[in-house]
């Protein structure tokens, strides 16, 4: 009855707690440094560049919507996503169930982003 509860259970939720939080002090971190740095180029390199960019949409910006019932749409669909995931994680096993659980943290990060943002701080640039 109380299988859920496994070793496998705790360690599960211990990652993706783990990536959630990390997830928000990185973007607490970024938000924090545009703010007294008075600009969103924090840090540029040849290969790397830390830009804080509020992202409406889905990946890379895509899908950005101003009437607020189709970004409601989407982040329903992305919760959506995210129950998926948490399911495929159940059901898989070693480095691909950590890989889903990890992808799983992350989007419960920028989902927290979406509610009480209405968009995902994305500061990481390579190229």
């Amino acid at each position: 009855m109380f299988k859920f509860l496994s070793k496998k259970f705790y360690i599960s939720f211990f990652v993706v707690v783990l990536i959630y939080i990390l997830d928000r002090l990185t973007k607490i971190f970024i938000i924090q440094l545009d703010k007294n740095s008075l600009g969103s180029d924090i840090f540029n390199s040849a290969y790397l560049n830390i830009v804080l960019i509020w992202n409406k949409g889905i990946a890379f910006g895509l899908f950005s919507f101003e009437e607020s019932y189709l970004y409601n749409i989407l982040s329903f669909i992305i919760s959506i996503i995210v129950f998926i995931l948490v399911i495929m994680s159940v059901k898989s096993k070693g480095f691909k169930r950590y890989s889903l659980l990890m992808i799983v943290g992350g989007a419960l990060g920028n989902l927290h982003d979406r509610i009480f943002f209405n968009a995902v701080p994305d500061f990481i640039d390579f190229h």
